[in-house]
């Protein structure tokens, strides 16, 4: 026995030994980083995994129109439902996630079935960019500025509010009104009868009798505006800032549009390159359940690391159909943001490459204060707030008004006309315009500390993205240096295993800890872009 163990133990670390050469022996591809993680630019390449022990069974025949386990569904191409069903219990096909003993069951394949779309509203734009085609960020970003319904929103209240502009302005020009009445009069007079100077006072009596009339007035009155002192004025200038306010409230609409459509473009594919870290994962788990029970059954390890691998299997299902629906969410989410139907198959590139974004820090605050319309809005709004104080205060004075009129009146429409000034004074209104000037003052010093917050929250969102931008930048090389010790952790844990010398719980923890520094480096790439994103945003550019 003590013979035996020794011989296995010398099999076990000459395989160990061996590994390496075995992995020179093999053509060298290029391929991508492990689990199908797609390339980054520099990334150093990734030697090949150790050939495998052969499984117990050859795997069952691939029918036509089946996917190949662990390779992705090209893009733009439907894909059928996959059925996870094992053939039999002691070897499930690769890839498909099936436990051994378990029942078939489905799993759908990107994109999942959208609910049928609404009835009794109309139609949401479908643009020939998303018709079959690979969509682009920059086509993204496009049709959410076309389409995206809170943009035309902010559009119309902007055209609302210019209409206030000629409303100020309106009472400085000519007012000109015209006037017609006509009265139909019965009025009851008293009178003597008879009417007579020789008829004796004794016969004389008073008589009501009724007297009828029509009456005709038309007239046309001018009115000018002759001296306001300035309160027309600065009621236009506080309009005009107040339309100001508005069309910065666009802009921000905007690039607040572009922000979330890039970071919801980035989270689609983030979820997309995760998709296939989880595929691979399974894979990964399928073999080494394949492993196991081969070992058990040859009586070199014992029931608990089928079992092992067996939860392995499990996990890496759940953690798969987790990605799959997340892709589904974001795609819903994009499609809602640009504005289109959220059923939209919508289709996207994957950019998730490393690449460096040179911003100059030197500039950057200036940048900021220069482009952000959220500054030049809250500093239009104080420019209202301080004109609102100057009419305000101009109300205490006169206006000086010219007036005339000219028509006619009475049955034979005979001609009628007045013309003169007028001096508009209020003496004594019960204090309302004292205290409506103390309100606007009030309103004014808010408004300036608003501008003053505004210029603090700026100098923060400026230095916050900046440096998050460079630490996303340097996680990236160390999430990549992260995969490639985690890969060789796993490669030589998985020799290890096949050759007797390692437990399950060793080889299912570097499996493990590859799938999570495969997935470190997606998330590290999305998380330095969505930071870019940020950074851009908070500069003002689109």
């Amino acid at each position: 026995m003590t013979r035996g163990r020794l011989v296995a133990a010398i099999v076990g670390v000459a395989s160990v030994l061996c590994l390496p050469l075995s992995s020179l022996a093999q053509v060298q591809q290029p391929s991508p980083l492990p689990g199908g993680t797609p390339p980054v630019p520099g990334t150093p390449p990734i030697p090949e995994r150790p050939p495998l022990p052969a499984p117990p069974s050859p795997p069952p025949a691939t029918s036509p129109g089946t996917i190949t386990p662990g390779t992705p569904p090209p893009m733009g191409v439907p894909v059928p439902p996959m059925t996870i069903s094992p053939t039999n219990p002691d070897q499930p096909p690769p890839g498909t996630g099936a436990i051994p003993g378990a029942t078939g069951q489905t799993m759908q394949q990107l994109p999942r079935e959208f609910l049928p779309p609404p009835g009794g509203i109309r139609p949401f734009p479908t643009p020939e960019e998303t018709k079959g085609k690979v969509l682009s960020m920059d086509d993204a970003v496009k049709i959410a500025l076309d389409n995206q319904p809170i943009i035309m929103a902010r559009i119309s209240d902007y055209q609302a509010q210019l209409q206030n502009i000629a409303i100020a302005l309106s009472p400085q020009l000519p007012q000109i009104s015209g006037q017609w009445n006509g009265f139909w009069n019965q009025i009851p007079v008293s009178t003597q009868s008879p009417a007579s100077q020789f008829v004796p006072n004794s016969s004389i009596r008073n008589v009501t009798i009724q007297t009828r009339s029509t009456t005709t007035t038309a007239t046309v009155t001018a009115q000018q505006l002759l001296w306001d002192f300035g309160k027309t004025l600065a009621a236009t200038d506080a309009a005009r800032a107040g339309a100001k306010s508005f069309a910065e409230n666009v802009e921000i609409q905007k690039q607040e549009a572009v922000r979330l459509v890039k970071e919801a473009y980035y989270s689609l594919v983030l979820s997309n390159r995760l998709v296939l870290v989880n595929q691979q994962a399974l894979d990964r788990a399928l073999v080494n359940l394949r492993s196991a029970k081969g070992f058990f059954d040859v009586g070199t390890q014992p029931k608990s690391a089928v079992t092992r691998a067996e939860v392995d299997v499990a996990t890496g299902q759940l953690n798969l159909i987790t990605a799959v629906n997340n892709v589904n969410i974001f795609r819903l989410t994009l499609n809602q943001l640009m504005g289109i139907p959220v059923n939209t198959p919508t289709e996207i590139a994957d950019n998730l490459a490393y690449q460096h974004v040179e911003f100059e820090a030197k500039g950057l605050l200036n940048e900021a204060f220069a482009r952000r319309p959220e500054y030049k809005q809250i500093k239009a709004q104080y420019e209202q707030a301080d004109y609102t104080v100057k009419q305000q205060f101009r109300n205490f004075f006169p206006n000086v008004v010219a007036q005339g009129t000219y028509g006619s009146a009475g049955t034979d429409m005979n001609e009628t006309y007045s013309y003169g000034l007028q001096l508009n004074w209020s003496i004594f209104d019960g204090g309302n315009k004292i205290a409506l000037y103390k309100q606007a003052i009030a309103q004014r010093d808010a408004a300036l500390a608003r501008v003053r917050d505004t210029e603090l929250t700026i100098w923060q969102q400026v230095e916050r993205a900046f440096v998050t931008v460079q630490q996303a930048e340097e996680a990236i090389g160390a999430a990549q240096k992260g995969v490639e010790s985690a890969d060789e952790n796993f490669r030589l844990s998985q020799g290890r295993f096949d050759a007797g010398v390692a437990n399950i719980i060793e080889l299912t923890d570097a499996q493990l800890a590859l799938t999570t520094a495969q997935s470190q480096v997606a998330q590290a790439l999305a998380a330095y872009w969505i930071a870019t994103v940020e950074l851009e945003r908070f500069l003002g550019r689109r």
